[in-house]
């Protein structure tokens, strides 16, 4: 059982690092609205935050969601990959077991 939640754990984590792009896009698009600022990806516009524009951070806080759509797939096939590895390897070893039960 061990086992089953190492790898459960691992397959999370690669598909975590696929969507991590976002977590910057939701920071930044609260911090805008809390603060009454427009975030687009059109063009920087000004946000101003206890006297500092922020306006340009935001922005390229916002941006990181475009990486998403490379490292969406990226970390779905490194998980496909992944688990195919671990089914081959369980197969494997049980047919391993087998024969020596039998010897």
């Amino acid at each position: 059982m061990r086992w089953f939640i190492i790898h459960t754990l691992i397959i999370l984590g690669i598909l975590l690092l696929g969507i991590s792009p976002f977590i910057p896009v939701a920071i930044a698009g609260t911090i805008a609205e809390r603060n009454g600022c427009t975030l687009h990806e059109g063009f920087v516009n000004p946000c101003v935050i206890n006297g500092e524009d922020w306006g340009e951070t935001l922005y390229g806080m916002g941006m990181m969601g475009w990486i998403g759509i490379a490292t969406i797939p990226l970390a779905v096939v490194v998980a496909g990959i992944y688990l195919v590895v671990i089914i081959i390897i369980s197969i494997v070893q049980a047919m391993r077991r087998r024969n020596a039960a039998k010897a």
